[in-house]
């Protein structure tokens, strides 16, 4: 008998990254989501859950909504608010064009829960202008032409005003050189680490880049 033929061979089980995360997961969910079910009430498992009352502060008016518990942000946003300038890209936080601004921090709508975020703050692009005046990073993008076929763009501005501050703020990068200094020094490389959680499927990431040094040279 060939000494290679596969029915001799005992079974082997080949381990990897993968197969670890994969099955660490399944566990943890297991595990945890009938706690959590049992912890909210949620017991019966025949149907949805019962509808949540959720007040949100959006663009500073208070907005009460009643939700499915399981309504996105970015659903309740555009769906229930009609605030459609946050886009739904992807849906699953890989694009960025759905970021919003929570008590001032850029957040991915399309991965939270509207009733998690029950009486907070929250900015879209429909917020960032003051009357007739134009947030200094939208007049900025309009100047460079910071967009092309603009499905990204809202979410492009929203993360850059959550960005700014964050630069403002002190806080560093994966890329920033110098950790002593107060502010880190807003360079092409630093700007585009920062906002690569943001994707423009035109590309037009060098007219982003400058339309964001400008804003945050007037704003400083």
């Amino acid at each position: 008998m060939d000494e290679h033929d596969s029915s001799t061979q005992p079974n082997t089980i080949k381990i990897t990254r993968r197969t670890v995360i994969e099955t660490g997961t399944t566990a943890l969910l297991l595990t945890t989501l009938p706690r959590a079910a049992l912890a909210a009430g949620w017991v019966d498992d025949s149907g949805p859950p019962p509808p949540a009352a959720v007040e949100l502060q959006i663009n500073g008016h208070a907005q009460s909504l009643t939700l499915d518990p399981r309504t996105t942000l970015l659903d309740a946003l555009r769906e229930h608010l009609a605030l459609t300038g946050s886009k739904k890209g992807c849906d699953h936080g890989q694009c960025g064009a759905c970021t919003v601004l929570i008590e001032g921090r850029r957040i991915n709508s399309c991965l939270t829960l509207a009733v998690m975020h029950d009486g907070q703050s929250i900015t879209t692009i429909e917020g960032l202008a003051e009357a007739e005046n134009l947030h200094p990073l939208q007049a900025a993008f309009i100047e460079h032409d910071g967009f092309q076929c603009g499905y990204c763009t809202s979410g492009q501005i929203c993360s850059a005003v959550g960005m700014l501050a964050e630069s403002r703020q002190g806080m560093p990068s994966y890329v920033t050189a110098d950790l002593t200094q107060p502010q880190p020094e807003l360079t092409d490389v630093e700007i585009r680490e920062r906002m690569s959680g943001n994707i423009c499927r035109c590309a037009a990431y060098p007219n982003i880049v400058a339309a964001i040094k400008q804003a945050a040279e007037s704003t400083t």
